[in-house]
Formats: structure tokens, C-alpha cells, sequence
């Protein structure tokens, strides 16, 4: 099991608008608090965003190597096409927005989210 993802973010509360509502919108309770970072947990699993003093750019970069998404289970299509439709109001952009939900092929329904930053998150349905 993943014990956690650390993700250096330029700007925290930029970084908390976008992440934190997705987190709790999936079921994710905010876990630790300081004055450089936020955390959010689920089960023994969290994810930390940290505005650390030693980060070198200023917007994160999928398509070099490292971290090119993190991809999240939906528990339903209904559930997706909701967070899909309020992201934009938390900072996040739909990518791919010509073949969505089937971006990622005909039998695989997911959205897939850009937020201000250039982490992507891709939100992966379950049936019904």
C-alpha cells in the first residue's frame, strides 16, 4: 500500500484551493496543518502539498521526467460528471476536452484535470 505522495507546489493556498477540495470531495480528510504544507488522508495513505523553500521552478512540468499524474478512483459516471463540471470553480482545467470521458479509450470512462500548477489528476469511474 502507498503510504504517502509529496507534491512541492509554487503557491500553498493557490495549491489548497484546487487540491483540497478535490481531496474531500473523494472522501479525503485534512490530516496535518503548517505553515508551509497541508495534508489530507485516506485510510493510512495521504497526500502532503508543500510550498518547500528549496523548489527550483515555479509550475510543474508532466511531460519531463518524474510525476505525470496521480489517478483517483470515482465511485460513479454520475459522480465524475459532477466533480468534471464544479473543477473549473476550484482551479482546475479539463484536458482533453474533445474526447471526454473517453479520453483514455472507449471502455475506460475518466476525466482528466489540469490544475493551475500543471498537476494533472486523472478521475477514473466505477461502474454505474
Amino acid at each position: 500500500m502507498l503510504h504517502h505522495v509529496e507534491l512541492w507546489v509554487p503557491d500553498l493556498e493557490r495549491a489548497v484551493t484546487s487540491w483540497g477540495w478535490l481531496l474531500e470531495r473523494l472522501g479525503w480528510e485534512p490530516y496535518q496543518n503548517w505553515a508551509a504544507g497541508r495534508s489530507w488522508r485516506r485510510g493510512e495513505t495521504y497526500v502532503v502539498l508543500e510550498q518547500s523553500p528549496a523548489l527550483t521552478d515555479t509550475r510543474h512540468d508532466r511531460m519531463r521526467p518524474g510525476l505525470n499524474h496521480l489517478a483517483f478512483h470515482v465511485r460513479s459516471r454520475a459522480e465524475l460528471d459532477a466533480l468534471v463540471a464544479e473543477a473549473p470553480g476550484h482551479g482546475w482545467t479539463l484536458l482533453f476536452p474533445d474526447r471526454h470521458p473517453y479520453a483514455g479509450g472507449a471502455e475506460h470512462y475518466a476525466g482528466y484535470l489540469e490544475d493551475g500548477d500543471g498537476f494533472e489528476v486523472e478521475l477514473v469511474a466505477g461502474a454505474g
